[in-house]
């Protein structure tokens, strides 16, 4: 019997899967990467696959001009949510997800760069999911802009600067603006990306900062990862 796919839409080669690969992997998967970085007029087809995973990158949701990969995205998206797929939307991908779903994105009050707590809504704390959760934990952040939901959408997890930290719609759709795949590797790859270090060149954000709580914070942080990311791989 063939093993079924999941197709995950990637935009910059440093952000991959991360600590979910393995998980997919080690569940019977088989995965297949679209990067839109590399070939931005592919358009996949939903066929045949078992779910559907946006990861993040640096680009603003609403800059289709730029990046005109990032409509056709929407689109899939929304044949996604009309064929009631699993959906992950990470970062950018929960941003997406969020437009797809009728919300929007903007900038946010500030910046979330490093290790920042969620705070866990009551539909958070008994969602199948995000239930792995804590009423606060500590996650790994790297956004400066913020989604707004619609009404119908259920409201998983906010923070005092990004309000909308986790949501889902029906059963089948999470958006998570937090990182849970990084672990210590993906996050020094992470400091020193040219991209990055252009967002942090004003001071605002310590690098050594981030690197000094890797030992003590990566740990609990792939803890978690592993019992969030495993619920949605059930």
């Amino acid at each position: 019997m063939a093993r079924p796919k999941i197709l995950v839409f990637q935009h910059v080669p440093y952000e991959p899967l991360g600590t979910l690969d393995p998980l997919l992997k080690q569940a019977g998967f088989r995965i297949r990467y679209v990067n839109f970085g590399r070939n931005p007029d592919e358009r996949p087809h939903l066929d045949r696959y078992a779910a559907l995973i946006i990861l993040g990158g640096p680009m603003n949701a609403d800059n289709t001009a730029e990046f005109p990969h990032l409509a056709t995205e929407l689109e899939l998206i929304q044949e996604a949510l009309q064929r009631d797929m699993s959906i992950l939307g990470i970062c950018l991908g929960a941003q997406l997800l969020a437009k797809a779903l009728g919300g929007t994105v903007h900038a946010g009050a500030g910046r979330e760069i490093g290790w920042y707590s969620v705070d866990v809504t009551a539909a958070g704390q008994s969602d199948p999911v995000l239930s792995a959760f804590g009423q606060q934990e500590e996650v790994f952040q790297w956004h400066d802009d913020v989604i707004e939901l619609p009404d119908h959408i259920e409201h998983l997890a906010g923070s005092e600067i990004c309000p909308v930290q986790a949501f889902r719609h029906g059963e089948h759709a999470y958006g998570f603006q937090f990182h849970l795949e990084v672990d210590g590797a993906l996050i020094e790859r992470w400091l020193s990306v040219p991209q990055h270090q252009s967002e942090i060149a004003d001071g605002a954000v310590d690098p050594e900062q981030i690197r000094g709580r890797i030992d003590e914070s990566i740990e609990p942080l792939i803890s978690l990862s592993n019992s969030t990311f495993g619920r949605w791989v059930e």
